[in-house]
């Protein structure tokens, strides 16, 4: 039976972690289920945007314990090998040509921050829980730091890679690791929202847009100007540019739109 569950519907594809009985923890099946679907819906020009989120009570619990008893019998270079395959589900997901939106509630524990914090924009509700729990079994974060470190920075990662406490909702938003904090039945109207906004925009544009954030990070802006100017222009040559500016002068919907 899969644990993942796969949803299309007015341009928005759903990835579901379904495995509510284990609070949708992940092995090695489920990281290879999620990244397949992840990359699938990447491709589909019928999706405009993906949503992520946890079948029952929780987002993720992270590793699942099965998964690391197995784990601590693998020598370093299958360890090494079941790492860079969490790696390239979280590099899948962050660089996915297409929005991601995670919608959190429950427990969100280890490898579980570390989705949240691949996709572009989280929501989560009131009552969420976080943790990143990996060094109270005397592992790190390894793989997920740089997407974690990233969201919160490097002072918060700090604290929180090294005491593993919990933290509530209201402080995953102070550190930036979620955008928006919603009531318990708020989830569906709030994703609603977002998606609606998203639809409402080019998607060539969209795609740009989410590829600049990433080459102009941390970057000073005398390293970027010519590239971000090539970008531009690159935009208002093409057809969606032309398409929108010119639905905008005319006061029409632009065609992806009509």
């Amino acid at each position: 039976m899969s644990a993942v569950r796969i949803e299309i519907g007015n341009g928005v594809g759903t990835v579901v972690m379904d495995r509510p009985d284990r609070h949708n923890a992940f092995d090695e099946h489920v990281i290879a289920e999620l990244t397949a679907g992840f990359a699938r819906l990447g491709a589909d020009d019928s999706v405009r945007a993906v949503v992520l989120r946890g079948a029952g009570k929780s987002f993720s619990a992270g590793a699942d314990l099965d998964w690391m008893r197995r784990m601590a019998a693998y020598d370093e270079a299958a360890n090494l090998a079941d790492a860079k395959a969490l790696a390239a589900l979280m590099r899948t997901i962050d660089t996915l040509p297409k929005p991601t939106v995670a919608l959190v509630h429950g427990a969100a524990y280890g490898g579980g921050v570390g989705l949240v914090a691949c996709c572009d924009i989280a929501i989560a509700t009131e009552a969420a829980a976080f943790s990143l729990s990996e060094v109270k079994l005397g592992l790190i974060p390894a793989v997920i730091s740089p997407y974690v470190v990233r969201a919160i920075g490097a002072r918060a990662a700090r604290r929180y890679f090294l005491t593993a406490e919990r933290f509530d909702a209201v402080e995953a938003r102070r550190l930036g690791l979620v955008h928006e904090l919603v009531s318990g039945d708020g989830l569906e109207e709030a994703a609603r929202q977002v998606l609606a906004a998203l639809r409402g925009n080019g998607p060539a544009a969209v795609r740009a847009a989410k590829d600049l954030v990433a080459a102009v990070a941390g970057k000073a802006p005398a390293e970027v100007e010519d590239d971000c100017a090539r970008r531009i222009a690159a935009i208002r040559a093409g057809d969606e540019g032309k398409e929108g500016v010119a639905a905008f002068l005319e006061k029409r919907k632009p065609s992806w739109l009509a």
